[in-house]
């Protein structure tokens, strides 16, 4: 019998990305491509591969010519940040012992902490101070980690690998993993919410509104209307035997896996000062890249090993979910790829070149990344 779904945006007043080609053809009266029918076209086949090559080089070279931005670097000093403030977040060998030990493994382990760069260059690319973001950026790592926790569980994805290490529950058992999760959620408001997380110089007057509505978009992005929806859907989809519609696929992956994302650049935006405006923008680009990041993970699923990816290589086909390439093929999902980039990319254009130089580049590590 054919499950009923109810699909809804975000939010009614978001800004939403732009139709996918197949979408579009289907609200046409097209049918939805299914596993057997991913030979069609997309639109602008012949040209999309020139003209994504051009915009990614276009902004390249724009980026290089106001400033020589070493990326790796970039990357570098934030994480090192990142984890010195995760790492002063939880106390160590405070009782209860066992929770505190899984809560500081699982949020230090590793990654590449992309989620906290995102949020400290949104706040940047606006004008505000980094150490003004710090807190959102240590709270999204904390939500992300969280998810992970959860997501391994064997009720949910069943998974026994994470950034290259035992995942929480198989070191610590089930039921500490769940409320290690749970702890770091909590920990995460915590964090954002108190005075004493953030420096001196905040102003006075503006912050505290900044933080309530920085805060409220954190946890509409993570809850039912954001990430645990998304798991909720992926998890009914998991082993169906109904072709998954496209739409159905992006709905999951723009609440399981964009919406943190989402939420990261859209919070560094609002502690830093932004105009609506600008937020709306920065939430279009975190929107894309957030789908990019799903599409390129379900890519590497099936091309890269285990040991190449810190975690359990062909799981998604194992347990027969439904992932792009599933979908679409290996190429158009990767076509698919090239074009949520370059829509990314030219919502940046409005921005001081030098200070949207790492959002840029953040957007061309998660297209191109290899992990």
């Amino acid at each position: 019998m054919a499950m009923a779904f109810h699909f809804h945006p975000l939010a009614a007043t978001r800004v939403h990305l732009s139709p996918l080609p197949f979408a579009a053809a289907a609200a046409a009266g097209a049918p939805s491509p299914s596993s057997s029918s991913v030979a069609i076209a997309a639109p602008h086949h012949h040209h999309g591969r020139r003209r994504f090559s051009a915009v990614v080089a276009t902004a390249a070279a724009s980026a290089a010519a106001t400033t020589e931005f070493d990326f790796k670097a970039y990357m570098g000093e934030r994480a090192v940040a990142v984890n010195r403030a995760l790492d002063a977040a939880i106390p160590a060998g405070e009782p209860p012992a066992a929770l505190h030990d899984a809560m500081r493994y699982a949020l230090l382990a590793g990654g590449k902490r992309v989620r906290p760069a995102l949020c400290l260059a949104a706040c940047a690319v606006v004008g505000g101070p980094e150490a003004w973001a710090m807190p959102a950026a240590a709270a999204v790592e904390m939500v992300h980690t969280m998810s992970l926790v959860h997501d391994d569980l064997p009720c949910m994805d069943d998974d026994d690998l994470r950034r290259g290490k035992p995942t929480c529950h198989v070191v610590y058992g089930e039921p500490i993993a769940v409320l290690a999760g749970d702890a770091l959620l909590s920990l995460s408001f915590h964090h954002m919410a108190s005075v004493g997380s953030y420096p001196p110089d905040v102003d006075p007057e503006k912050h505290p509104a900044r933080v309530v509505r920085a805060i409220g978009e954190l946890a509409r992005c993570i809850g039912s209307e954001g990430l645990v929806a998304g798991q909720v859907v992926d998890l009914e989809m998991t082993g169906t035997s109904e072709p998954v519609p496209l739409e159905r696929l992006e709905y999951i992956h723009l609440h399981k896996t964009a919406a943190l994302l989402e939420a990261s650049v859209v919070i560094g935006a609002i502690i830093g000062g932004g105009t609506d405006e600008q937020i709306e923008r920065l939430r279009k680009y975190a929107r894309s890249i957030g789908l990019l990041f799903q599409v390129v993970d379900d890519i590497l699923d099936v091309t890269k090993s285990s040991e190449e990816l810190g975690k359990t290589a062909g799981k998604d086909l194992a347990s027969d979910k439904t992932t792009y390439p599933k979908l679409l093929g290996l190429e158009k999902s990767r076509e698919f790829a090239e074009k949520l980039l370059s829509d990314a990319i030219e919502q940046l254009d409005c921005f001081d070149k030098e200070k949207a130089a790492p959002l840029l580049h953040l957007a061309n590590y998660i297209a191109h990344r290899q992990n």
